[in-house]
């Protein structure tokens, strides 16, 4: 199974070969930037460490807000987890 994962370009490097990309939250990570031309402000989505779609920001705008949805849920089922259920 493939995962491609929403984020927004917040900054390019080394001629645009890298894009350093937010997936919300201010979750920052450098990828390669090098298959799908971006500028910054484009939301995209990564996979494996690589853009391999630009989206349109409304629906990657609503997707970040789902994986951020899951994310809390998954957390607070985590008993490990601070603020989880066994805290």
């Amino acid at each position: 199974m493939c995962l491609g994962v929403p984020a927004q370009v917040v900054e390019l490097k080394e001629g645009g070969r890298i894009a350093v990309v937010d997936f919300g939250g201010g979750v920052l990570r450098e990828v390669d930037a090098s298959f799908t031309p971006v500028k910054v402000g484009d939301y995209v989505v990564v996979h494996a460490g690589t853009i391999i779609a630009t989206v349109d920001p409304e629906e990657a705008v609503e997707s970040i807000r789902t994986w951020n949805e899951i994310i809390s849920m998954l957390k607070a089922e985590d008993p490990g987890e601070p603020g989880g259920q066994g805290a």
